[in-house]
């Protein structure tokens, strides 16, 4: 299974590369979550943030693959254990790649490498457009988007 989605964002790479790393970013992108990590490659990371409940938990967290600022974070993940039993055994594989083209970013996500019978698969798939949402309007109005949740 693999998913991949390309949007074009009108902020320079730095600014889509900012909304990816920076605590101010992640939580406007990431449903509250900040992305915690050196990130460097082989270094642990960890999305961090509120469950419905406004309970502070790790959504999901595993190590970094490679890391080239303005251009490509890619890293190895496993859902919270809040979310699965066997958590640890579950991973999938998430690269996103920054291009400039002309005065916009074009960002593609990939979601692939998924675990056998990985039970994550959908919310992945229903997610990621909000999450490339979040981040394009972020990056072009400051604004974070609201989807109903709290």
């Amino acid at each position: 299974m693999k998913l991949e989605y390309t949007i074009y964002v009108d902020a320079k790479p730095e600014k889509v590369w900012e909304a990816l790393v920076s605590p101010e970013g992640t939580k406007a992108a990431f449903f509250g979550s900040e992305l915690q990590s050196s990130f460097e490659e082989g270094a642990p990371f960890q999305y961090v943030g509120p469950n419905q409940s406004g309970d502070t938990i790790v959504h999901v967290y595993g190590h970094i693959l490679s890391c080239e600022p303005y251009r490509q974070l890619a890293y190895l993940e496993h859902p919270g254990p809040s979310y699965y039993e066997q958590h640890a055994k579950l991973t999938s594989r998430i690269v996103f790649e920054l291009e400039k083209a002309g005065s916009t970013t074009k960002v593609t996500l990939i979601n692939d490498e998924w675990s056998d019978n990985h039970p994550g698969i959908d919310n992945s798939r229903a997610a990621w457009p909000m999450v490339l949402s979040s981040v394009k309007t972020w990056c072009e109005t400051g604004a974070t988007l609201n989807f109903g949740w709290s």
